[in-house]
């Protein structure tokens, strides 16, 4: 801990760094290679330059991040969330590079940094799961935050518990690292076990996450164990969950040495609860007071969109983004919370970053949506059509959002997509 201490409280804004002549160059082609994109209308130029970079020279992130002190932040869900949360409280001290556009794959990882014209000392940034082992194989992380462990895109992704083997070896070569991460996740659990045995260096957040459909056995002797009671254990060899260091009790979190803080969100749902817990546990590891980061995090309204609320023409619109089980499972019993009236509207696309396989909409609780006036669109519109006739669930379909809104009719609503229906989504509320 006073590693982490010592690097992160150091870290200053630097104006320059000296990447020498075949670093430049390859930066060079990369920038360029993100305006030529822009230029010719085939994306946004965000990620090509990483690419391009990526590409002629494989260590450029290493060599990016070689003055850098820097905080990754991993999971299947909440990463953007809980990223967005522990950026805000530590830039209340220090200048901060995050990848708050959700650009966090290697390619995304490295325009993010070689579009720092600042030179910021200290960045916070998402990495997707399976980048964990690259990334902080490359940026020598001081700290690591693991959120949870579930099925996602397995079309690229494959099994979590390939993930969870490759986590494992990636944190045994970082043995200087510190680890946040989710005692209630025995997957999670299990990879970090495997790699520090005696737990050094690792503080352990009871996060929650009554998603358990990805651990129905136990990770040590494979007995069939209970997936819906926390703290987890298994009855047959003995395996627990690890005692945590912080915890919520209601609207309070607690500790380590009696710390408490009040916990008072503006964001919506159980989720970010676990997410803002997992935040200020982080943040008190960097030496900030859980009061201080509790108070930042409760100011959030969204995260780059999600749990966006709009109210144009009298119309109110609350956008929420889910994209796996997991995090429908959570998104669904939300909505049991909010207004029955408020119409729901579905958006399902199988592009390359939504994966392509759609069949896990079927490991969902849809159910959860009987007696509520239900709207579908997008790619995969039809399969959802099929999935929510199987739950019971009456549904009108329509073409695209727009026409999913005049469906509605002026109603409340409230828009639950995966990501790149989410994107169109954020796009078309904000600009309603």
């Amino acid at each position: 801990m006073r590693t982490v201490l010592a690097r992160l409280r150091a870290a200053q804004p630097s104006r320059w760094f000296y990447a020498g002549p075949r670093l430049s160059a390859t930066l060079a082609l990369g920038r360029l290679s993100g305006r030529l994109s822009r230029l010719t209308g085939r994306g946004a130029g965000g990620t090509v330059p990483g690419r391009v970079v990526s590409l002629l020279r494989p260590s450029a992130l290493k060599e990016l991040c070689t003055e850098r002190s820097v905080v990754l932040v991993s999971g299947t869900n909440g990463k953007s969330t809980t990223t967005a949360m522990i950026a805000a409280v530590l830039a209340r001290s220090s200048a901060v590079l995050n990848n708050a556009d959700g650009a966090n794959l290697m390619s995304g990882l490295v325009s993010t940094v070689m579009a720092d014209a600042d030179g910021h000392s200290l960045a916070v940034l998402e990495v997707d799961e399976v980048t964990v082992p690259a990334a902080l194989d490359a940026t020598s992380a001081g700290l690591i935050v693991l959120l949870n462990l579930s099925r996602d895109q397995l079309d690229r992704v494959g099994e979590v518990v390939s993930t969870a083997r490759r986590w494992a070896a990636a944190l045994a070569r970082s043995p200087g690292s510190h680890i946040v991460a989710n005692s209630d996740d025995p997957i999670v659990v299990s990879a970090i076990r495997s790699a520090r045995p005696n737990e050094m260096r690792v503080t352990w957040v009871a996060a929650g996450g009554p998603w358990r459909a990805d651990a129905p056995y136990c990770t040590s002797c494979g007995a069939a164990w209970p997936t819906d009671s926390l703290p987890w254990g298994c009855a047959e060899c003995g395996l627990c969950a690890p005692v945590p260091a912080w915890s919520l009790r209601g609207d309070a979190l607690q500790g380590p040495d009696g710390l408490r803080a009040t916990l008072s969100l503006r964001l919506p749902g159980r989720a970010n609860v676990a997410n803002a817990l997992m935040a200020v546990a982080s943040a008190s590891v960097l030496g900030v007071a859980p009061t201080e980061s509790a108070l930042i995090i409760s100011e959030m309204r969204e995260i780059d969109g999600r749990y966006l609320s709009t109210d144009q023409a009298g119309r109110k619109a609350l956008l929420l983004l889910a994209k796996n089980p997991a995090g429908w499972h959570e998104v669904l019993h939300d909505l049991i919370a909010v207004d029955p009236d408020l119409v729901v509207i579905v958006g399902l696309n199988n592009r390359e970053a939504d994966g392509t396989d759609p069949s896990w909409i079927w490991d969902v609780p849809f159910e959860l949506l009987q007696g509520r006036s239900v709207v579908v669109y997008g790619e995969c519109a039809l399969d959802l059509a099929v999935r929510l006739h199987y739950a019971e669930v009456p549904h009108q379909l329509a073409s695209d959002l727009q026409d999913a809104l005049r469906i509605t009719q002026g109603s409340p609503v409230v828009v639950a997509a995966n990501y790149t229906a989410f994107v169109v989504a954020r796009r078309l509320l904000r600009g309603a």
